[in-house]
């Protein structure tokens, strides 16, 4: 049996059947939202003076996590057969993860 699925945009404001989905940005958040092609035209409208007065940017990279990933199951699985207390869930103690960093070599 063949099945078919179809999804269908709502516009956010009215709830009427929507064209597209809009992206726009204010205060370093993007914010999307599901418009029809008339609510779209006045969103644009709105933004049409602000956008002819500003300037384009490029999006920022975005920045890369600081800490290297780890085996979290092996660091506990370590821990618990070295006698640390260490939770089956949540983030493992920092002193923790540098013992299991300097006994075994692994960032």
């Amino acid at each position: 049996m063949a099945r078919k699925t179809v999804i269908e945009l709502i516009d956010d404001l009215d709830g009427s059947k929507a064209d597209e989905t809009v992206t726009f940005g204010i205060d370093g958040v993007t914010y999307e939202i599901d418009l029809s092609a008339d609510h779209a035209e006045d969103l644009r409208s709105i933004f049409e003076a602000y956008v002819k007065a500003g300037r384009k940017v490029a999006n920022r990279p975005r920045r890369k996590s600081r800490t290297p990933k780890v085996d979290t199951r092996a660091v506990r699985k370590w821990a618990q057969a070295q006698g640390y207390e260490v939770s089956e869930r949540g983030r493992i103690p920092q002193h923790i993860l540098d013992a299991y960093q300097k006994r075994t070599g692994d960032a």
